[in-house]
């Protein structure tokens, strides 16, 4: 991969993102071929890029709806035009209910639970008017949310079923990466017991965007929700779900400071590249850099060791970094920069970063 830090770029302030158009058209359409190769349909999860033209795009190239991570997420998606949208998320509060409520009588919208008391909590918001849809949030492995079991995944399945403006709308996971075989067993029994139990399941989602590309025609899983391969990133490659000319998402960094002849300090700390680094050295790859390591971070600086005595890069010089976790560095900033080569295209504002309720 080349080191493009075109001179269309100098007006930009950095640190900023750049978000490469003709990647992300190239990545959101190799996953909906996959998915309809596979029978799947797609719902792909907005976190990543957070954006209701994205959202729409996804829709428009043939997936089912949306999934959101959080209320706020959703309503601003459902005002952008987007209505049918899954948010696997057990709600809980009056207020957030009452929100619940609202949004479910604009758009299609279905919710998870993993305990009686948030079907209950369901059951009493709405108990008049359009019911909701719960889908009961099963952990195959990850160790988050979720009933760790079949058969109490059938339990709770009937505990929706017999609720008062409840509509029971399958099955969810989020299995850990590397994780599908397992999961697709534990849900295959689960449904199972949801059969013999006489309750219709319509749905069983899954997720993840590394599994995506190891699944097979057959599975039991209907619906998959995808989210960082709208952009990918460092950790995906590693993964093997992309390459680095798949990486749609970099961030344009001015190097600061060259205190010594293997030191470089960008203006792209913590507060930028966030601190994942999950095993992978290092908080982001340095394109035209390859063998420099961007070591540490503090909040406003980024501490790159380089990997040989050099001019470059010099002191103001810009470089393009692909992040570590693209979705984090989407809810850190307040706009993006959309490019086609050396082209500035459009900038937009990341309508829900920041929605945490």
């Amino acid at each position: 991969m080349e080191n493009p830090v075109p001179a269309s770029f100098d007006s930009l302030e950095t640190p900023c993102v750049l978000i490469d158009l003709d990647r992300v058209e190239a990545n959101l359409k190799r996953a909906q071929a996959e998915a309809d190769r596979l029978g799947l349909k797609l719902r792909p999860h907005i976190k990543t890029h957070k954006l209701p033209r994205f959202a729409k795009r996804q829709v428009e190239l043939g997936a089912r709806g949306i999934t959101v991570q959080k209320l706020g997420e959703a309503e601003v998606m459902a005002d952008a035009g987007l209505d049918d949208i899954f948010l696997p998320y057990n709600i809980l509060g009056a207020s957030k209910l009452g929100r619940l409520k609202a949004l479910n009588e604009r758009v299609t919208l279905a919710v998870t639970a993993d305990s009686p008391d948030t079907v209950a909590g369901y059951a009493a918001a709405f108990a008049t008017g359009k019911p909701l849809t719960v889908l009961v949030e099963c952990d195959t492995g990850l160790g988050r949310c979720g009933v760790v079991t079949p058969a109490q995944a059938l339990a709770l399945a009937r505990h929706i079923v017999q609720s008062p403006g409840l509509r029971f709308g399958g099955l969810m996971t989020y299995p850990p990466a590397g994780g599908r075989d397992k999961a697709e067993a534990w849900l295959a029994e689960a449904k199972a017991m949801l059969a013999k139990g006489g309750i219709d399941c319509p749905v069983i989602s899954s997720g993840g965007t590394p599994d995506l590309w190891h699944g097979h025609a057959g599975s039991v899983v209907t619906e998959y929700r995808p989210g960082t391969y709208i952009y990918n990133d460092r950790m995906q490659q590693d993964f093997g779900a992309a390459s680095w000319d798949d990486c749609a998402l970099t961030v344009l960094a001015t190097v600061v400071s060259r205190p010594t002849a293997n030191r470089a300090v960008l203006d792209a700390g913590s507060k930028t590249l966030s601190s994942d680094a999950p095993g992978l050295g290092g908080y982001g790859r340095i394109i035209g850099y390859e063998g420099a390591v961007l070591k540490s971070l503090s909040e406003e600086h980024g501490v790159v060791e380089l990997a040989a005595p050099s001019d470059s890069p010099r002191i103001g010089e810009t470089v393009r970094i692909i992040p570590n976790h693209a979705c984090v560095v989407s809810n850190l900033f307040d706009a993006v920069h959309l490019v086609s080569g050396d082209r500035l295209v459009e900038t937009l504002p990341v309508a829900a970063r920041g929605k945490v309720q």
